[in-house]
């Protein structure tokens, strides 16, 4: 026995205009990783906890023609990537590692919008997280 799932196929003209997909987006929320970040005496040489949030808009908004992974983004690259940069290095300021991050997914192909945010979530401890983002975009989506 096979736990695959079949396919279904869309129904072509059963959603109306007004509903028509119109983006799409892939998001890794909150993502934890340590790193050497901060630029007071306490922080250098000690990792914190620093959670990552990427959104990635698509330029295709349409449903793959099948349910293979080949037509997927790979998440798994994705948070590989993301944790790899956040450890390759020291950083001072959290704009710094959100700018290499913003860079490498901005240069992949498929990508129409991007918004790149970190959060310290152990700084004070009446607030939940204090952290930086960026956007290709103004407001809260493109």
């Amino acid at each position: 026995m096979t736990d695959v799932i079949p396919f279904s196929p869309r129904l072509e003209g059963m959603v109306p205009p007004h509903l028509a997909v119109r983006s799409a987006k892939i998001h890794l929320d909150g993502l934890a990783v340590m790193t050497d970040i901060g630029f007071h005496d306490f922080e250098v040489g000690t990792p914190q906890r620093l959670l990552i949030s990427v959104e990635v808009w698509l330029d295709e908004v349409a449903a793959p023609d099948g349910d293979l992974a080949v037509n997927a983004w790979n998440y798994d690259h994705l948070r590989l990537e993301v944790e790899r940069i956040a450890s390759s290095r020291r950083f001072n300021l959290q704009e710094t590692l959100v700018r290499e991050i913003y860079d490498w997914i901005a240069a992949r192909a498929g990508v129409s919008a991007l918004r790149v945010g970190t959060s310290k979530p152990d700084v004070y401890p009446n607030a939940r997280g204090v952290g930086v983002e960026i956007a290709s975009f103004s407001g809260s989506a493109p």
